[in-house]
C-alpha cells in the first residue's frame, strides 16, 4: 500500500489535538503508534473499521476509536472506514445482514411493505434483530478477516513490486555506466 497514498488523506495528530471539541480525547490520541503507517496496522485499522461498520449499534465510530486503541492500529483509517455504513449505505448493508442471519437461523425472511414506517419497524424488530444481530456479527468477521489478509497481500506486493523496479533501474545504471567506460 502506498504510504505516501494514505498519508496525504490522512489527518495530522496534532490537528486534532488543536480542535476545541476534540481536546477531551487527547491523552487518548496521543500516542504515536495509533498513527503509524505499516503494513500491520493499516490491515489491522481495516479489520477494526469494517468490523465496527457491519455492526448495528449507535456509535461506531467510538467502538472503531477504541479497537483502534486496543489493537494498536490506525487510528484514523479505523474511524474512517466505519463510515462505509453511512445512511445511504446502511440499509441496504444491514438487509443483507439480516439475510444472512436468517439464512443461518433458517428462519422466513420478512418481506417488508410497500411503505416502510417506523411503526412498522418497531413491530417487527423482535422477529427481526436476533437474525440481523447474528448476521451482522457474521459478516463483520468474515469482512474484518479477508480485508486483512488481503491488505497484508497488497501491501507485500507493492513493496516487492518497488524493490523490482528499484532492482531494475540500477541494472540499467550500471549497464549505461559500464558503456560510457566501453567507449
Amino acid at each position: 500500500m502506498p504510504r505516501r497514498f494514505l498519508q496525504r488523506y490522512m489527518p495530522k495528530p496534532d490537528t486534532i489535538r488543536r480542535q476545541r471539541s476534540l481536546r477531551f480525547m487527547a491523552p487518548l490520541i496521543a500516542d504515536p503508534g495509533l498513527w503509524l503507517l505499516t503494513r500491520r496496522s493499516v490491515a489491522n485499522a481495516f479489520s477494526v473499521g469494517l468490523f465496527c461498520a457491519m455492526l448495528p449499534i449507535p456509535f461506531q465510530m467510538v467502538v472503531a476509536a477504541l479497537g483502534a486503541r486496543l489493537s494498536r492500529c490506525n487510528l484514523a483509517l479505523s474511524i474512517g472506514l466505519v463510515w462505509i455504513t453511512n445512511p445511504l449505505t446502511m440499509p441496504v448493508i444491514f438487509y443483507f445482514n439480516y439475510r444472512v442471519g436468517s439464512f443461518l437461523l433458517e428462519t422466513p425472511v420478512r418481506e417488508a411493505p410497500s411503505r416502510i414506517s417506523t411503526r412498522w419497524i418497531a413491530e417487527q424488530m423482535n422477529d427481526i434483530m436476533p437474525a440481523l444481530i447474528l448476521g451482522s456479527l457474521i459478516s463483520a468477521v468474515v469482512l474484518a478477516i479477508v480485508a486483512n489478509i488481503a491488505i497484508r497481500l497488497i501491501w507485500r506486493w507493492h513493496v516487492s513490486h518497488h524493490w523490482k523496479r528499484r532492482r531494475l533501474k540500477r541494472r540499467q545504471r550500471r549497464a549505461r555506466v559500464e558503456s560510457e567506460f566501453d567507449d
